[in-house]
């Protein structure tokens, strides 16, 4: 396999993580903290545990393919 193949699979992977990594942090981290507006009081530490694992998860996924 050519160089060229190498980074082009590379660019690929790393991009298809990017995009997964962005869609975690709209679905479990965004829009819980959107929608926790119109909750009660007492779901907020369920929301805001929610929002930082989703975040963390995001990252981690974002950064894992920055190394190539």
């Amino acid at each position: 396999m050519g160089k060229l193949v190498r980074n082009e699979r590379t660019k690929l992977t790393a991009t298809y993580f990017n995009g997964v990594a962005i869609a975690v942090f709209a679905v479990g981290a965004l829009a819980p903290m959107i929608s926790a507006a119109n909750m009660q009081a007492s779901l907020w530490p369920v929301v805001a545990a929610s929002v930082v694992i989703c975040l963390l998860v995001s990252a981690t996924l974002h950064l894992s393919r920055g190394g190539y």
